[in-house]
């Protein structure tokens, strides 16, 4: 009986040790109604319940955990961008620590670990993972989205893979995933370039790396102060009204979703040209939901003093035109070298 137990502990303590940071999201959220999968509320369950949930995790790591948040991800802020890549950062710098796993709302998970992507400074494992119903829902997705999350962190294979997001079975890139469905549970797809690889039963499978600098290759880092960057969109009859609100207020970078290749209404396109007049960073991406933005494609950047955002749609745009200009980098040459690099 000794024997067992010892060998049981024994096994346990072998087992990679894995933090789970909870923000909240639909994963943690709960209605009274279990055929409901809309209406609820976000973020209410804590991540101890969670993981009760999932009572095999034992059997795949070592488990701590700790409750970051309790948002629904439409209200994600650049103050807690900060704290949880300042979170994970000092956790990874332990020997105590072999991986982590967020879990996020659907809504702003594609930012989030884009930015984690570029500033997270280990080469072990961070995974994201989220779920389409809440909790109490019926086929609640959240509990083996954990599960396969927690599985991937722990896995090897992961290792150097920059952050991750496991969902639907499904191993992501930051860089390349954005949600594509407001209600389907495979609502997160990597167009163009596909997954890098896929979980299921235990068993982690990638068929390709990220290919562009990431975590320990990024230059990147986060700090206390964030450049105002936004976004406007560019669609028939637009004004140049919300461009020279920004500029009136003080912004340092404007990043257009544009239709097509990046293309601008003719009205917006000069209120932008006056913006790069007054020192302010302009970016072209595209508002349609695949493909990339060539530079001098559909309007002449160099002539503009536009950059270009290559595959990175608007919202992830925002998050590299940030980061770039927070370390003092600026004029198109530079920010489009950083483009054409991350």
């Amino acid at each position: 009986m000794n024997t067992s137990i010892s060998s049981s502990a024994s096994a346990s303590a072998a087992l990679p040790r894995i933090v789970v940071l909870a923000t909240g999201g639909t994963i943690a959220g709960s209605s009274s109604d279990a055929t409901s999968t809309a209406g609820y509320q976000a973020g209410v369950i804590g991540v101890g319940e969670l993981l009760d949930a999932v009572p095999s995790l034992s059997s795949v790591a070592q488990i701590q955990s700790e409750q970051i948040a309790s948002i629904d991800s439409k209200d994600m802020t650049l103050e807690l961008w900060s704290t949880l890549a300042q979170r994970v950062n000092v956790l990874l710098a332990t020997d105590a620590v072999d991986g982590i796993v967020i879990t996020h709302g659907t809504d702003t998970l594609e930012e989030t670990a884009y930015l984690l992507h570029l500033t997270v400074k280990s080469t072990k494992p961070v995974v994201l993972t989220a779920a389409m119903r809440p909790s109490t829902a019926l086929s609640a997705d959240g509990p083996l989205n954990l599960l396969n999350a927690v599985t991937v962190a722990a896995s090897q294979a992961a290792h150097g893979q920059g952050v991750l997001v496991a969902f639907n079975n499904r191993i992501h890139s930051a860089r390349d995933v954005v949600k594509t469905s407001t209600y389907a549970i495979d609502a997160f797809q990597s167009p163009e370039v596909g997954a890098l690889g896929w979980v299921q039963d235990g068993r982690v499978d990638f068929h390709r790396s990220a290919m562009r600098p990431h975590t320990v290759a990024s230059e990147f880092s986060v700090g206390a102060n964030w450049p105002l960057v936004d976004i406007v969109s560019s669609y028939a009859g637009a004004s140049r009204v919300p461009v020279d609100a920004l500029v009136d207020a003080g912004v340092r970078g404007i990043v257009v979703a544009g239709t097509g290749n990046g293309s601008i209404h003719a009205t917006v396109q000069q209120a932008l040209v006056d913006a790069v007049a007054h020192g302010v960073a302009v970016v072209r991406a595209s508002r349609v939901g695949s493909g990339h933005v060539m530079r001098n494609g559909a309007a002449s950047d160099d002539a503009l003093g536009f950059v270009a955002a290559g595959s990175l749609n608007p919202y992830k745009a925002r998050v590299l035109l940030m980061l770039t200009l927070a370390m003092g980098t600026s004029g198109p040459t530079a920010l489009q070298r950083a483009f054409d690099t991350y």
